[in-house]
């Protein structure tokens, strides 16, 4: 497979799929790592020689280097969070200094945001979506309403009438709930522009003159296509677009740009907070995935639902994205198991239905038909190379490879940068 110029790492699945360990292993070979939708909701851990990286917004290229970091346009950005992450990684060794760009076009996630996010779940009680509380459902409401604040309106000090507005808009809408003081957050902002202006830029200009002198480009994706506001499980989904669309329009690459599309797939099926899940399995296999794949929210805390993989969802997830190959994570955490179950159809009242269904409705009546195969005893976080694998670990993988009909050209058998087969 010849070597991309732009090339973006997808989750394929609920999130939480490994995407930051294929991005680490691939930021050794770029110029620029670029994220191009969500904020600090997103979360994902690099291990890099025994020192554990927990990111959140910022990219994941920040530990090499010599890479250049690009937080774009499509993202939305919690100022004070965005600095907390910088410090963390500056207190590792992490030099970050002239290395990450901010999209004066990202819209900024304030307080307010969070609080509102919130009062939202808690109204919703029982249907409540299951969000980070972060905030990033309501700043996407209010740029998609045209009534929020980029980054680069920080710049003018007419950011504070609008902002004004902002408030009054929410408070009318919340009553008590939101409770802000005004000129505590003007005073506020105002000195974290003074630390903020160097990281200011036009990265939509930035990252395509790159691309003209033949930089080498990774896009980032967050979360995952099936918390894609468009393509996932609505309304258990984010609030951005979170495949290679996002990536156009999170950035300003026109599509022929982008050269390859890498899906990240972990070797079981997990998801965190409310929504469906079709091949969720609430016992002991269930807890087994749950414990030894430490199935833990990064930026949540909360306890992953795990389940066996779904290749219906992965195939819908590759028909939408078109992988050019695919990253297997976490094969290791299925050593052990006797056998394992794939599920390869999905039927209504006995008859298989094309591909996975727009309506929860419709998937909550769905029958999961599954394949069993033979599972492995064996220890695999010692492989490297595809031949070191069990024949039935390396029959999981073909199985894979052979439905979906796109390469697996990474296999994860650990939780170092080092553990991983490359084909």
């Amino acid at each position: 497979m010849a070597e991309a110029q732009v090339m973006m790492v997808v989750g394929s699945q609920w999130g939480d799929e490994g995407k930051g360990k294929l991005v680490d292993f691939l930021t050794d070979k770029v110029d620029v790592c670029a994220r191009c939708q969500g904020g600090n909701n997103a979360g994902h851990t690099i291990v890099v020689d025994g020192v554990k990286f927990d990111f959140h917004l910022m990219p994941s290229g920040v530990v090499h280097e010599k890479c250049m970091n690009v937080i774009g346009n499509g993202c939305v950005v919690h100022i004070p969070s965005f600095f907390e992450e910088i410090d963390n990684a500056e207190k590792k060794g992490i030099k970050t200094e002239g290395r990450i760009m901010l999209s004066d076009r990202a819209h900024i996630v304030f307080d307010l945001h969070q609080t509102v996010d919130g009062l939202k779940e808690k109204e919703l009680a029982d249907k409540n979506i299951g969000t980070t509380k972060k905030g990033i459902g309501p700043v996407y409401g209010t740029k998609a309403s045209r009534s929020g604040i980029r980054i680069g309106d920080l710049l003018f000090p007419e950011w504070k009438e609008r902002f004004a507005k902002m408030v009054r808009s929410k408070s009318t809408r919340y009553g008590d709930g939101v409770v802000v003081d005004m000129e505590a957050e003007y005073a506020k902002y105002e000195e974290l522009l003074k630390r903020l202006r160097p990281y200011i830029g036009d990265t939509v200009w930035y990252i395509n003159n790159a691309f003209n002198e033949g930089k080498k480009i990774l896009i980032e994706g967050a979360n995952a296509i099936m918390l894609d506001i468009d393509f996932g499980t609505y309304p258990f989904v984010t609030s951005s677009n979170t495949g290679t669309g996002g990536a156009c329009t999170g950035l300003g690459l026109s599509p022929n740009k982008i050269q390859a599309r890498y899906g990240v797939v972990k070797a079981y099926t997990t998801r965190v907070g409310s929504g469906p899940f079709p091949t969720e399995q609430l016992n002991e296999i269930g807890e087994t995935l749950q414990s030894v794949g430490h199935e833990v929210g990064t930026t949540t805390g909360r306890k992953r639902r795990c389940g066996w993989l779904d290749l219906v969802l992965l195939g819908y997830s590759h028909m939408i994205n078109d992988y050019s190959a695919l990253c297997v994570t976490k094969l290791d955490v299925l050593s052990g198991l006797e056998e394992l179950k794939i599920a390869v159809e999905y039927r209504i009242d006995g008859k298989k239905i094309p591909s996975f269904p727009g309506s929860l409705e419709t998937l909550a009546k769905v029958e999961v038909v599954y394949e069993t195969v033979p599972g492995w005893k064996e220890d695999i976080t010692s492989a490297r190379s595809f031949e070191d694998l069990p024949t039935n670990a390396q029959t999981y993988v073909n199985k894979i490879e052979e439905i979906i009909g796109s390469p697996v050209k990474w296999i994860g058998v650990g939780p170092g940068r080092e553990a991983m087969i490359v084909r």
